[in-house]
């Protein structure tokens, strides 16, 4: 062999396993096929964890492209974004580096809901996260498409691209979000394509099924592109960003932020309903030439009006691309209907009377697994070094992506140097709730993410995801000391502070007393503790600082977190025994070599999904859909009953 690893530099074949490979061009310990927001997050955390790496994709003028909408964040995704911050990921960086409006959701709703959403400059984030990629030491980025994963007995050991180049590696990441056999639908007309008229990748799923791995045909859309000059703003409601901005990253400076843009809203109408339902065979979505399935919490514009034929009109969002651009995008608007249809539907509504089409909206199928296939790692079963992530595990979203992509190269990287994979709960992170749905209940439509999919959403919010999850990126590699120093003095100052309130006293005045009347809530009759003052629904630890002389000066962060943990104390402290509860299930592990169908009890549904979705624990599998609490019972006497007959064989 070798005379077949010279151009491996100083790489050795011999490590990576292999006896049977022809001569590779390259070798590197992890390969990320793709490079959208799952690639670039996968293949940063794999080299920044010190693995040589390599990232590629069809067209470096794709990396973390946004064919969809060019935002980030939003309901729940914006709490995802802060965890892949916090656990020393990019999207929160990138985001804060290039946006141009932002807005924080649901302030009007608990702080549990409450999720940051920025409209990004589209040219200018792909730059960003193109040349982030570009300075990392042990990242090489290749433009080139993979055709087939090699394996030898039953492992990962290189990738072969289309123009018949080998590279050996120990690890694969495949993220190729809308590329895989891409399908474009516009009216009748339908082309193999990726997202925005690139290339798709059309040999990789033979490889895949020969692999033996499921695949199975999601569908998603985009709305069309319209010119700035074609719509009449002073008809459309006008919506600014927020004047507190709140970054994105934990490490990013607020007061170096600025919303550069409006955005806007439009309305559709009875007659803008009526030109779709007139059209509604020529929609691919209903011709029954489109196979996939498409996203419930995304419908496009004809599906709204067919599932909601009573709705007098839908709401639509009118965004810029970018600030050297006379693009917009129409959210809300996503469509496959033909162009000319397009353009005369979007003519009906009262201020685009007038608009021009730039790029037309289009549907698009893609080939992506069944993520039960995939363990809590989202490595392969039975296909090791072999891993998934985002689109291609059939989620819907950048910010799903993104932090699938971040897991999946923390433990690309882990299997290579051989230590045990992260795996967080449902009870630490959304992004644990995210990827225990897919693997555990898998998704027969694009998952997107929600806060109304997570049990512990009162704990797990957006505001404290550097305290649930930035121990775990300093302590694998990914955040640096500077960092982990700044969240330490953030804790011991939130700590000192509540201690301080709680044994604060505020005596009644009349002053005070008609700042509470004039608050809605009862004035003193005698002196209170701080803490108690926080804790009523119409007062706030910022409200309070005119009453509170000794108030050391602190972030505006710190204040927000003292007043949260008093304020929702007795409800955090409910969440968090319910964590505990269902952390004691995760700790009884289900042995790999089980045979369920010999568990007697058991029914023949639990039996036949526990052997195929391999369950690591008795949690996992209490959710796994068709096994009942009986099942659970069942399986629980049968575990300590194993643990009893191998401790007596010892």
């Amino acid at each position: 062999m070798e005379n077949k690893i010279k151009k491996c530099s100083t790489w050795n074949i011999s490590q990576f396993g292999v006896e049977n490979m022809e001569e590779p061009l390259g070798c590197y310990e992890v390969i990320v096929i793709g490079a959208g927001h799952a690639g670039v997050e996968a293949a940063l955390a794999s080299a920044r964890l010190g693995c040589r790496t390599a990232m590629f994709t069809i067209s470096l003028d794709q990396i973390a492209n946004m064919p969809c909408n060019p935002s980030i964040g939003g309901t729940a995704k914006g709490h995802l974004v802060r965890e892949i911050d916090a656990l020393g990921g990019e999207m929160g960086k990138a985001a804060d580096a290039t946006f141009i409006q932002s807005r924080m959701l649901n302030r009007g709703k608990g702080p549990a809901v409450h999720s940051l959403r920025v409209q990004a400059d589209r040219v200018a984030y792909h730059c960003y996260m193109k040349q982030v990629c570009e300075q990392e030491p042990n990242l090489d980025i290749k433009q080139g498409e993979v055709v087939e994963i090699l394996t030898e007995n039953g492992a990962v050991c290189g990738i072969r691209t289309r123009l018949g180049t080998v590279y050996a590696t120990r690890a694969v990441v495949i993220s190729t979000g809308t590329y895989l056999r891409g399908l474009i639908h516009v009216g009748e007309a339908s082309y193999q394509s990726g997202p925005d008229a690139a290339l798709p990748s059309i040999q990789l799923s033979e490889s895949l099924r020969a692999l033996h791995v499921p695949l199975r045909r999601f569908k998603t859309g985009t709305p069309c592109r319209v010119h700035r000059r074609s719509i009449d703003f002073d008809k459309l409601e006008r919506q600014d960003g927020d004047p507190d901005i709140v970054p994105f990253s934990f490490a990013s400076d607020a007061s170096r932020m600025q919303n550069r843009v409006s955005c806007y809203i439009a309305y559709t109408n009875a007659q803008t309903h009526a030109v779709i339902r007139a059209n509604l065979h020529r929609s691919p979505m209903y011709s029954g030439r489109i196979e996939g399935v498409g996203p419930r919490y995304c419908p496009s514009i004809e599906d709204k009006i067919v599932r909601f034929p009573d709705k007098e009109r839908h709401q639509l969002f009118v965004e810029p691309m970018g600030l050297n651009t006379d693009e917009y995008y129409l959210q809300g608007m996503s469509s496959s209907l033909p162009e000319e249809v397009q353009l005369a539907f979007l003519r009906t509504i009262v201020g685009l009377e007038h608009v021009e089409i730039m790029r037309p909206a289009y549907a698009i199928e893609y080939d992506c697994c069944d993520p039960t296939a995939l363990s809590p790692s989202l490595e392969f079963r039975g296909l090791h070094g072999l891993f998934g992530a985002g689109q291609f595990n059939g989620s819907s979203g950048y910010e799903e992506a993104a932090a699938q992509g971040l897991m999946a190269g923390i433990n690309a990287a882990r299997l290579v140097q051989g230590k045990e994979p992260v795996i967080l709960d449902r009870g630490t992170a959304y992004i644990g709730t995210l990827i225990d749905d897919l693997v555990t209940k898998g998704c027969n439509e694009p998952y997107r993410m929600m806060t109304s999919r997570s049990e512990y959403r009162l704990i797990l919010r957006q505001d404290n995801a550097d305290q649930r999850l930035s121990r775990i990126g300093h302590s694998i590699g990914l955040l640096s000391e500077e960092r982990y120093a700044a969240l330490r003095a953030k804790e011991t100052a939130i700590s000192r502070e509540i201690k301080r309130v709680q044994h604060c006293n505020i005596a009644p005045s009349d002053a005070f007393a008609d700042f509470l009347t004039n608050h809605g809530t009862t004035p003193l009759t005698t002196g209170c503790k701080l803490a108690d003052l926080i804790r009523r629904p119409q007062l706030g630890y910022s409200m309070l600082a005119p009453f509170d002389p000794d108030r050391p000066v602190l972030p505006e962060d710190v204040g927000q977190q003292v007043e949260l943990e008093i304020k929702y104390a007795g409800y955090i402290e409910k969440q968090l025994a319910q964590v505990a509860q269902m952390r004691g299930l995760e700790e009884k592990l289900l042995p790999n070599d089980a045979d369920y169908s010999q568990v007697r009890g058991l029914r023949l549904e639990a039996a036949e999904k526990l052997n195929r979705q391999r369950p690591i624990n008795i949690g996992q599998a209490s959710r796994i859909s068709g096994v009942s609490p009986a099942d659970i019972s069942v399986l629980l006497v049968w575990l300590s009953q194993r643990g009893k007959q191998n401790a007596a064989e010892v």
